[in-house]
């Protein structure tokens, strides 16, 4: 970790205070985490405009429903494992299939939770939300790109899951950066293999992107911030141009971003693939590096996985 390295929390508890400043009808509700969420920082700046619900949930997602359906833009305050799990009723019955306008961040999301052990890490939420009709999934890399979704979230009326993690990281994105929802971005550009990555693990691929450049290999590295709407396009014009690709996430390789690079190729290019992720397991507690290390989440990894397409021929590959 550098002196540069912004923890994402950080930016989205300051990204709050600054679009309150911008719209009146946002509100947020926190279920008794904000200190932990950086929710408090909105609860400083505008009182007025924060409730906290304790540790309710569902109740906690009805209310934001009904102020929706008054105007208000609730943005919600918890961690990413109790959002996916103790509300998804809630969501799905009074947000997700009315189509409200409701902004849902998951915090504290992944496999690296401060050591909290594997009640809190959470590697099922993108596949969760993405399977969810109505509901748009954000998984931004640094804070840059945080900041510039939130803007986006707001001037889109559509029920949104955005996925936070905890700890600070770098910076990749300078300010000549752009957000679309449901646009990815190509980071790096080389012909031999495409390592297509979401959120935070976008560093650890453009990492190892590195570590082949160093051993001939020439890869390319696709950011994909929106699980849904998916980039389909830039998925399928990243298989033509390198025939082999590599999926690179900090959630389950079950439903999350590599299913879904693994279906759009399946329909419409048919490609060599690894998945990089968590392999139908749970979690532990440990620091953070052990953690990647023992799941298999390192630079290191994804350069393995795109050596090991690499040697196989088209025919024997699978």
């Amino acid at each position: 970790m550098s002196a540069n390295d912004i923890a994402m929390r950080d930016a989205w508890g300051q990204g709050l205070v600054d679009l309150g400043a911008r719209y009146e009808n946002l509100v947020v509700l926190d279920g008794d985490l904000a200190n932990s969420t950086k929710a408090d920082m909105f609860h400083k700046a505008y009182p007025d405009r924060f409730f906290e619900m304790g540790i309710a949930e569902q109740n906690m997602l009805g209310v934001a429903a009904g102020l929706a359906t008054t105007g208000f833009v609730p943005w919600i305050s918890t961690f990413a494992a109790f959002l996916a799990k103790r509300a998804l009723d809630q969501i799905r019955v009074v947000i997700a299939q009315p189509g409200l306008n409701v902004k849902m961040a998951g915090s504290y999301s992944g496999i690296l939770t401060g050591k909290t052990g594997k009640t809190h890490q959470s590697v099922e939420d993108i596949a969760v939300f993405r399977a969810m009709p109505h509901v748009v999934t954000i998984a931004p890399a640094d804070a840059v790109e945080l900041r510039q979704a939130m803007a986006a979230m707001m001037n889109d009326e559509r029920p949104t899951y955005l996925r936070l993690t905890r700890d600070p990281g770098p910076t990749i994105f300078g300010d000549d950066y752009s957000f679309e929802i449901g646009k990815a971005t190509l980071l790096r550009d080389g012909g031999d293999i495409g390592i297509v990555s979401t959120g935070v693990q976008t560093v650890r691929a453009l990492a190892a992107a590195d570590l082949l450049a160093e051993a001939g290999v020439q890869a390319s590295v696709l950011h994909v911030p929106t699980i849904k709407p998916l980039d389909v396009d830039a998925i399928v014009n990243l298989a033509e141009r390198t025939s082999a690709i590599v999926s690179a996430e900090d959630h389950s390789i079950l439903g999350g971003l590599g299913g879904a690079v693994a279906e759009t190729l399946a329909e419409h290019r048919p490609t060599r693939m690894r998945r990089i992720g968590i392999r139908d397991t749970y979690g532990e507690s440990g620091p953070n590096d052990a953690i990647l290390e023992k799941y298999g989440l390192t630079p290191r990894h994804i350069a393995e996985a795109a050596n090991e397409l690499l040697s196989l021929s088209p025919v024997t590959a699978r």
